[in-house]
């Protein structure tokens, strides 16, 4: 039983066209009421407050110790969460015993899990030279280059050479020979600055930290079975030491400024006689 064809007067057809644009604009209204739209950084719907508190936001420490980034020598910036995790991934590998090349390959191999073999290769060329003067390091990005315009294995390359100079920004290598060893990193309050003595009076030897804090923080100088700490409520010098009782023994300094970054920075000190 087929049914006579509906007709339109030329009139009627922008008529029906404004009905149907219509209907289409109310089911897409109410789609999106049932299923908001995510932000491309959201996983899941989430409520935000309709206004920020000021004082809120000056209490939440901030990624302070990344801003030692702008120090480094690097052809070209990381993003500061890039930054930020390789930080990361050098302060938890800082004490361990591996060698450099190693503590590379593990700092930067969980950004790009798939080439191992390639993150070797490309550390074994940072390790022998720095971009500057390396013909080989033809990973290397063209200083207008930005870090996501990157190839792969040139991101590779600027990370490791991000990590290796972080690592050794964060070992302090000591010894009668070199009694003193001065670092400067630099915050988002401005410069921690440490001086390392290694001081030797008779057969008594000690090890000597003196700082200069930009906020009120905490010092931690610790050996396998002694520790000293020492802490100030505002930005100054603070000193910490140790008597060296074992040869070659390894140090940690922890540096805490709780108003800058929850994290602690840590540094290793290697004494040799």
């Amino acid at each position: 039983m087929g049914g006579t064809p509906q007709t339109f007067q030329q009139g009627e057809i922008p008529t029906v066209q404004q009905r149907f644009q219509a209907v289409i604009k109310r089911r897409l209204k109410v789609h999106i009421q049932d299923n908001p739209p995510l932000f491309p950084w959201e996983t899941q719907l989430v409520e935000y407050p309709e206004y920020i508190d000021d004082r809120a936001m000056v209490s939440v420490p901030t990624w302070g110790w990344a801003a030692q980034q702008s120090k480094l020598n690097l052809p070209i910036p990381m993003p500061e969460r890039v930054f930020q995790q390789l930080l990361d991934k050098c302060l938890a590998l800082v004490t361990s015993s591996l060698p450099l090349g190693a503590k590379l390959v593990q700092a930067v191999e969980s950004f790009f899990p798939e080439d191992s073999q390639a993150i070797n290769d490309v550390a074994g060329l940072v390790l022998r030279s720095s971009y500057r003067s390396a013909d080989g390091l033809d990973t290397m990005p063209n200083l207008d280059s930005s870090y996501s315009e990157l190839q792969p294995r040139q991101q590779m390359a600027l990370s490791l050479l991000a990590a290796k100079q972080l690592l050794e920004n964060l070992t302090l290598p000591i010894s009668p020979t070199n009694p003193v060893v001065e670092r400067q990193w630099l915050t988002s309050a401005g410069f921690l600055t440490l001086k390392v003595e290694y001081q030797s009076l008779g057969k008594v030897t000690k090890l000597r930290v003196h700082s200069e804090l930009p906020t009120k923080g905490i010092l931690k100088l610790q050996g396998d079975t002694s520790q000293a700490m020492a802490q100030c409520t505002s930005p100054g010098c603070l000193s910490v030491e140790l008597r060296c009782t074992q040869l070659n023994q390894t140090y940690t300094l922890e540096v805490e400024l709780k108003e800058i970054d929850q994290q602690p920075l840590l540094f290793v000190i290697t004494p040799t006689m």
